[in-house]
């Protein structure tokens, strides 16, 4: 995914959005009691790094909190939604079994006739929508794309499982990137192995109308940490061979936001000290697709990420998912 050419992709502008109802460990701790769940803000805290995240109100769809990202992302870039030529959406939580929710966003944004669609593949969803946005830029086939990460996982969680239910969170986070003659996206790298399919998983489907099977999200807490791990350093590693670059000069790590532990195992294994690590899953959880651009935006509005910085992006996923992204900011 990294063939030799004059025309290259970078990303112009970044947004994100956080739904307003934001929930402490300690409020859902008092929640998860009146339903004789036994848990606390230190027992959360010591096994994933997570003090909140933020929920959606019922009749708020990914669609939503991803034209809000959208908006910000078009102003940070200086563009109009008339001038993007592409949208894609990564998302396990769509607004509906079809349309995509990134026709749903083009409606919303009142545009109309580019192309348009979703990709599934859960927490990686992110870098493998970057990914493709970055192929379709490189060969002409598009010149400004949209790509964003949203997500309630609010609506497929267990509340009876504090394994789960204490991990995730809603939110949205965008890039607009587009066409350039300056490398942005230096390289790419993106896997799957569904042998692990049962590890992480929302298991139901909708069939004659019912559902059928288990709609609520499964996850096998320890494999999927020893498997993380694991393939993000080959990931990271990938994409750095690719580009001809090395650890040292990468600038900033900004991984999936799933636990603190994975994202600080993956830094150590990078030889890169904790300061270089964007962390924002203490305040908004595993957004899923959503974590890594929400993530990357705070960074930028903070201006701990600025223009020439060398970023380091990657995510793993059910499926199993995983996948790097290294471009110069």
């Amino acid at each position: 995914m990294t063939a030799p050419s004059s025309r290259y992709s970078r990303i112009t502008g970044t947004g994100s959005y956080l739904p307003p109802k934001r929930v402490t460990n300690a409020e859902f701790a008092a929640e998860l009691a009146q339903r004789g769940i036994e848990t606390s803000d230190a027992w959360i805290v010591e096994r994933t790094g997570i003090r909140a995240r933020h929920f959606a109100d019922p009749h708020v769809a990914s669609s939503d909190l991803a034209l809000q990202a959208s908006r910000h992302a078009l102003e940070a870039a200086g563009r109009s939604a008339s001038e993007i030529d592409l949208i894609i959406v990564a998302t396990s939580t769509p607004d509906m079994v079809f349309p995509s929710t990134a026709c749903l966003l083009q409606q919303k944004l009142g545009v109309h006739g580019c192309a348009a669609f979703d990709v599934q593949a859960v927490c990686s969803g992110f870098v493998y929508a970057l990914t493709v946005a970055d192929c379709m830029i490189k060969t002409g086939a598009a010149s400004k794309a949209l790509v964003v990460g949203s997500e309630v996982f609010s609506r497929i969680l267990d509340f009876n499982d504090r394994t789960t239910c204490v991990l995730f969170g809603d939110g949205a986070g965008a890039v607009v990137l587009e066409a350039s003659d300056t490398p942005g996206v230096l390289a790419t790298d993106l896997h799957a192995d569904g042998r692990h399919v049962g590890i992480l998983c929302t298991p139901g489907s909708v069939s004659a109308g019912q559902v059928l099977g288990d709609p609520l999200l499964k996850m096998d807490g320890q494999a999927v940490f020893k498997l993380a791990v694991r393939v993000l350093e080959e990931a990271a590693r990938s994409v750095l061979a690719k580009a001809g670059r090395s650890d040292a000069e990468i600038d900033w790590l900004i991984p999936h936001q799933a636990n603190i532990r994975i994202m600080q195992g993956t830094a150590k294994k990078l030889q890169l000290p904790f300061e270089k690590l964007i962390v924002t899953v203490d305040e908004h959880g595993n957004t899923s697709a959503a974590s890594i651009p929400l993530a990357l935006d705070h960074a930028v509005r903070t201006g701990r990420v600025r223009r020439g910085d060398t970023l380091m992006l990657e995510g793993v996923g059910g499926g199993f998912t995983w996948g790097a992204v290294l471009l110069d900011f």
